[in-house]
C-alpha cells in the first residue's frame, strides 16, 4: 500500500524565561499551536536569562546546542515562543540553518488555515500584513534603485523595500475598506436582533474549551432544528474563526440569541485581535457572557486569566457573567453541578445542558413578568410589534 498522508515537518520549539512563573505553561501551549500548525515536535530547549539578547534573542552558547539538537532530530523548523524582530530571527536563521517561526507568526499560520467565510479571511489577511511589514527587508541583490522616468510618485533613489512597502500599505487600505463594507453588512443583522429585544449571550473562552460543544448541546436540547443548525466542532486549537449566531427556545417561551466566538490564548498578537474587533462585535453586545472553561486542565486559572485580558483589551466590560468548567467528565468530580453563580458540567451530557440552561434562565429572566395582554382588533400595529418581539 502506498501512503499518501504528507508528512508532517519536523519543528523544534525554544524559548527565553525571565523568570516568568508561566514559562511552563507558555512552552506546553508553543507545543500545542505548534502541532496545530500540522508539524511534529520533536525536542525543546530553553535558557534561563535576566533578559532578551538584543541581536540574537538566544546566547551564542543555546544558539549552537539547539543547532546541534536539531540537527540530530532532523528538525526543519525553529518555533519560538516570543514575538521576534526582525534582525532576530535573519540572524537566527543564519546561525541555525533553519527556518525561524516566532509565536505571532505560527498564531498567524494557523488562523489563515482555519479562516472559512470572506470576513475571517480578511480579518487575517489584515493581521499578517501588518505584522510583515516593519519585517521587509532588503535582500543582498535587491537594492538597485529604480531607473526610468514618467511616474511622478517614484522618488529618484526609491528600492525595492520602498516600493514593498507602499504596495503592502496600499494592500492594507483596500483590506480595511472591504472590511468596513463586510462590518457593515453585519451590523445590519445584528441591528435586526437588537430590534427583537430577544437578550443575548455569548460564549467567550480559551480555545478549544468546548465553546462550540456547548452551543451544539444547547441546540439539541431546545432547537427544533437543532441537527441542521449544529455548528462544526473539533477537539483542536482555533477550530474555527467564525462567529456563529443561533436562536435558543427554552420553556415557559423564554428565548435568547446564542453566539459562539473565535477562542482566546495566551500572547495573541495584538494585530490580530484589532482585526477580529468586528467579530467579537457579539460579546460586546451581550447580556450576559458565559466564560467557557476546561476544568480538565491543569492550567485553568491561567486560562481565565487569558480570557480575561483579551475582553478588557477589546473594551468588554460591565457585562454579567457565568463561568461555566467545562469537560467535567474529564475529571473526578460530580457533576452536573451549580456552585453558586458558576456551573460544573459537561457539554456532551443532557443533564448538564439542561442544568445550564436553567442557570441561564435565572440570570437573564429573573425580572421578568408573565401576564396576559388583550389587543382590541384596531390595534394591528401593536401585534405586529409583539410578534416581531417574538421572532428572529
Amino acid at each position: 500500500m502506498i501512503d499518501n498522508q504528507p508528512k508532517k515537518t519536523k519543528a523544534y520549539i525554544a524559548g527565553v524565561n525571565l523568570n516568568d512563573p508561566n514559562f511552563d505553561y507558555y512552552m506546553t501551549e508553543l507545543a500545542n499551536l505548534t502541532e496545530a500548525d500540522n508539524m511534529e515536535v520533536v525536542g525543546q530547549s530553553y535558557q534561563n536569562a535576566e533578559s532578551i539578547v538584543a541581536g540574537t534573542y538566544f546566547g551564542v552558547g543555546k544558539i549552537n546546542e539547539i543547532r546541534t539538537m536539531a540537527q540530530g532530530l532532523k528538525a526543519k523548523v525553529l518555533v519560538l515562543n516570543d514575538e521576534l524582530t526582525p534582525v532576530q530571527i535573519r540572524n537566527l536563521e543564519k546561525l541555525t540553518k533553519m527556518r525561524v517561526i516566532d509565536r505571532t507568526e505560527l498564531i498567524l499560520e494557523i488562523f489563515a488555515s482555519r479562516a472559512r467565510t470572506k470576513q475571517a479571511k480578511l480579518q487575517v489577511q489584515l493581521a499578517r500584513l501588518q505584522y510583515e511589514l516593519p519585517r521587509l527587508h532588503p535582500s543582498e541583490n535587491n537594492l538597485d534603485q529604480q531607473r526610468g522616468g514618467g511616474f511622478a510618485n517614484r522618488g529618484a533613489g526609491e528600492s525595492k523595500l520602498e516600493m514593498n512597502r507602499r504596495t503592502i500599505g496600499k494592500q492594507i487600505s483596500a483590506i480595511k475598506k472591504e472590511l468596513k463594507a463586510v462590518a457593515s453588512q453585519e451590523e445590519i443583522k445584528s441591528a435586526r436582533r437588537n430590534q427583537s429585544r430577544i437578550p443575548k449571550v455569548a460564549l467567550v473562552g480559551y480555545t478549544n474549551a468546548g465553546k462550540s460543544t456547548t452551543m451544539n448541546g444547547l441546540l439539541r436540547e431546545f432547537s427544533k432544528e437543532g441537527a441542521d443548525k449544529q455548528v462544526f466542532v473539533k477537539d483542536m486549537l482555533f477550530a474555527t474563526l467564525d462567529t456563529s449566531v443561533r436562536r435558543i427556545d427554552l420553556k415557559d417561551n423564554f428565548s435568547f440569541i446564542l453566539s459562539d466566538t473565535v477562542g482566546f490564548i495566551s500572547k495573541l498578537p495584538h494585530n490580530l485581535v484589532e482585526s477580529f474587533k468586528a467579530t467579537l462585535q457579539e460579546t460586546k453586545d451581550a447580556d450576559l457572557l458565559i466564560n467557557v472553561v476546561d476544568a480538565s486542565d491543569p492550567n485553568m486559572v491561567q486560562m481565565i486569566r487569558t480570557t480575561q485580558s483579551v475582553l478588557d483589551e477589546i473594551g468588554v466590560k460591565g457585562i454579567p457573567m457565568i463561568t461555566a468548567y467545562n469537560k467535567a467528565d474529564k475529571t473526578d468530580r460530580n457533576y452536573p453541578q451549580i456552585e453558586g453563580n458558576d456551573i460544573l458540567y459537561s457539554a456532551i451530557d443532557p443533564k448538564s445542558i439542561k442544568l445550564l440552561a436553567d442557570l441561564i434562565t435565572k440570570r437573564v429572566f429573573s425580572n421578568y413578568e408573565k401576564f396576559e395582554l388583550t389587543l382590541p382588533l384596531s390595534a394591528g400595529k401593536e401585534l405586529a410589534t409583539c410578534m416581531r418581539m417574538h421572532k428572529f
